[in-house]
């Protein structure tokens, strides 16, 4: 172990001796970024002074700290990538990088990143880009404290915040993104963590999973997104203290669920949606200690759902706490409170006596004939749905929580 060590110490030892400091700005030896990356080599850390520096495409192909002094601005002045990484190692901290390039045929970023590892991307402020940041076949990246701000355009008119493509193991973390296509997208990334980041007036999804398994996110904030957030085509992805909050619109959700596969939903808040969660397709998954509030659909089961289990969630103030499309039900509902419950308890064990129906009559009319919506809060509506509660007919005889709380959850 010791000479394992040794050898261990005596490589990296010369490499740090050898590491040099250069100094990009006004006064100092180099008054150009380009010219200074091409004289640093691996190891060096190079810092850019305050400034605008309009210098097209910066290029780093070597393990280099770049960092900013005072927010440095990196201008592509809507023609270039403004900064391309192909190197391991790779530190970018404390810039203003604004106004990359676009294009229909390519992915155009502020900050991209090919096919490297190991690389920090920190503290950074990136406007009016197509892409913001882009990684492209990486492995351990860190992309941690950056403020994104897009365009606001027309969503084919702009990239996603941090776009994520066939990579592993990357840390999204503390970042703030609004205003672009996605705030954050995943395409076939695995092991991966997004915790404490902000999305919000996204054009389209706050946080989009496409084909990505064994992530999990974590204590993200999500609001006013196009269509909310989506995890399609995905397994074992984990969502613990997430807020999704007024997504609204058609085909806005606060969580859409399409064809995952066993998850965990464990701790959200999920108030203030057209629909908090849809589930098509999803099978597996344990829903449980959710916060579903004030939203219109509070759930929408597709009957293409199946082996799923909802406990101990609360569903409070929704207009409909579920709807579905079909009358096969192979879920568990169980330990759930909601509001709407008006049974009893006699024994005084915090769970009523009598079975739950969650689903209305009037919600599974809508489901299938939206302008049937124009009726909700009338005398018919409201009779119909006594009439349901009282003897059972039209809605599946198995959807039903058998063990009702009398009181809400303290979550």
């Amino acid at each position: 172990m010791s000479k394992y060590f040794l050898l261990v110490l005596l490589c990296i030892v010369p490499f740090c001796i050898n590491a040099k400091t250069l100094h990009i700005g006004k006064g100092f030896p180099f008054s150009q970024i380009k010219p200074a990356i091409e004289a640093a080599e691996d190891g060096d850390s190079l810092f850019v002074h305050q400034g605008i520096y309009k210098e097209g495409n910066i290029l780093i192909r070597k393990a280099i700290a770049f960092i900013g002094v005072d927010y440095p601005v990196l201008d592509g002045q809507y023609k270039y990538e403004v900064l391309s990484i192909k190197a391991n190692g790779v530190l970018v901290k404390g810039f203003k990088i604004i106004q990359s390039g676009s294009s229909s045929l390519e992915d155009i970023s502020g900050i991209k990143v090919y096919n490297s590892y190991y690389v920090t991307i920190e503290d950074n402020i990136l406007e009016d880009n197509f892409f913001a940041i882009f990684l492209d076949y990486n492995r351990h990246t860190i992309v941690k404290n950056n403020r994104i701000r897009g365009t606001g355009k027309k969503e084919s008119q702009m990239g996603n915040g941090i776009h994520c493509w066939k990579s592993d193991s990357l840390q999204i973390i503390g970042n703030t993104i609004n205003k672009h296509r996605d705030g954050i997208y995943f395409e076939f990334v695995t092991g991966s963590v997004i915790w404490n980041n902000t999305s919000t007036h996204n054009a389209r999804y706050g946080l989009h999973f496409m084909f990505s398994n064994d992530d999990i996110y974590v204590h993200n904030f999500f609001k006013q997104n196009g269509a909310g957030v989506a995890v399609m085509y995905s397994k074992r992805v984990s969502m613990y203290n997430n807020v999704f909050v007024q997504n609204w619109g058609d085909a806005s959700y606060g969580l859409m669920l399409k064809e995952i596969y066993d998850g965990f939903i464990r701790g959200n808040k999920i108030y203030n949606n057209t629909t908090g969660i849809l589930m098509d397709g999803a099978s597996r998954l344990t829903i449980e200690k959710n916060i579903i509030e004030s939203n219109g659909w509070g759930m929408k089961i597709m009957a293409n759902c199946t082996d799923n289990v909802l406990k101990e969630n609360n569903f409070l103030a929704n207009t409909f706490d579920m709807s579905t499309n079909g009358t096969l039900v192979l879920n568990t509902f169980n330990g759930n409170y909601w509001d709407k419950y008006e049974g009893y308890d006699l024994n005084r064990d915090g769970i009523g006596d009598v079975p739950f129906h969650p689903l209305s009559i009037f919600s599974v009319i809508v489901e299938k004939n939206p302008p049937a919506m124009i009726l909700f809060r009338s005398f018919l509506v409201s009779l119909l749905d006594r009439s349901e509660k009282l003897i059972p007919s039209l809605t599946p005889d198995n959807f039903v929580d058998e063990k009702p709380l009398m009181k809400k959850l303290n979550l």
